[in-house]
């Protein structure tokens, strides 16, 4: 099968590689799937470039999140699985061979029925970005009427969570670094956005909300925790899906005193019910049809490195999707 790959990590241009690699047969409890897309997130450039974690093998296959059909499966799967549209979860976590290939295979839960209105392009943004704003979202937990401040609502969990937000009643606040990117955030939803490069975040937070907003969901700890002691309420939640930062300083003793109760959001290491009903979150939205996806590119397999770095860049209005087929 043809597949990208890499054996060191390092810079994108310096490490992928496109080649042939054997096609996998599924074992016990396994389906492969034959790939149509494969989506490129953030945690991919990281463990590709390192210093996050080692590689898991001396070659990796790249990517955890991808759509595709099911041509095969191993002992103890239902052979009715064949010709299922799937899209697939942490495809690559703690594995070596993830979806930018071919084909992929690996256990039947992780490959999961994607309804017929939903295309494979969509399919490959639903693993990391769409489940990491529903968990987000859980864990912060706004009722109608309560404010909740998203960071980074141009980015693709934010403008999900945005959304999810939204759908529980909740007034959306969002902080953005653009006019194309506030733009962005407006079409998910949110009511009032703040450019944190050309405004006062906290002050404008408190200017919006005197009394402070009653959760945060964060995609920089090591950044912004500065803020919260000046714009969280009493009792409020944060919750938190990444830093930029190994190590973070925090408030500690303000936060303490406002009773502020800190969640974490690791999307690869759920509980089996917190999986369980993101799963099930997720398959009611596909079949409503009811969230707003961003796609911003489209390419195929063999412009990777060009694919990798874009995403590193952090400049794209939503998904980077690769073509397989």
């Amino acid at each position: 099968m043809r597949a990208a790959f890499y054996r060191s990590q390092g810079r994108a241009s310096d490490v992928l590689e496109l080649g042939e690699l054997e096609t996998p047969v599924p074992g016990p409890g396994e389906v492969r799937v034959r790939l149509m897309t494969s989506g490129v997130n953030p945690s991919d450039w990281k463990a590709r470039i390192g210093g996050f974690r080692p590689m898991p093998a001396p070659l990796v296959v790249p990517h955890s999140d991808g759509a595709g059909i099911i041509d095969a499966v191993g002992d103890g799967v239902a052979p009715s699985r064949i010709g299922e549209r799937v899209w697939i979860w942490d495809g690559q976590w703690k594995r070596a061979f993830g979806t930018a290939a071919e084909y992929i295979s690996l256990p039947s839960e992780q490959a999961v029925l994607l309804p017929d209105n939903i295309g494979f392009d969509i399919g490959a943004c639903l693993g990391i970005p769409l489940f990491t704003a529903i968990h987000a979202v859980h864990l912060a937990d706004p009722r109608p009427g309560d404010t909740i401040l998203i960071a980074g609502g141009a980015g693709s969990v934010g403008h999900y969570a945005i959304q999810l937000a939204k759908r529980r009643g909740a007034r959306v606040m969002t902080t953005v670094s653009g006019d194309k990117k506030a733009a962005h955030a407006l079409s998910a939803g949110a009511d009032e956005v703040i450019n944190y490069l050309t405004e006062d975040v906290a002050r404008k937070v408190r200017q919006l909300a005197p009394s402070g907003v009653d959760s945060i969901i964060e995609m920089d700890l090591s950044r912004n925790a500065v803020y919260y002691p000046d714009i969280l309420k009493p009792h409020a939640t944060c919750a938190v899906y990444g830093m930029s930062a190994q190590q973070s300083t925090l408030p500690s003793l303000a936060l303490m005193s406002l009773n502020i109760r800190l969640s974490f959001a690791f999307i690869y290491e759920l509980t089996v019910s917190d999986r369980a009903s993101g799963l099930a979150e997720i398959g009611r939205l596909l079949t409503e049809n009811s969230l707003v996806h961003t796609v911003a590119y489209q390419m195929p397999l063999d412009r990777i490195v060009e694919a990798h770095e874009m995403v590193e860049g952090g400049t794209l209005l939503g998904n980077l999707v690769l073509n397989i087929a």
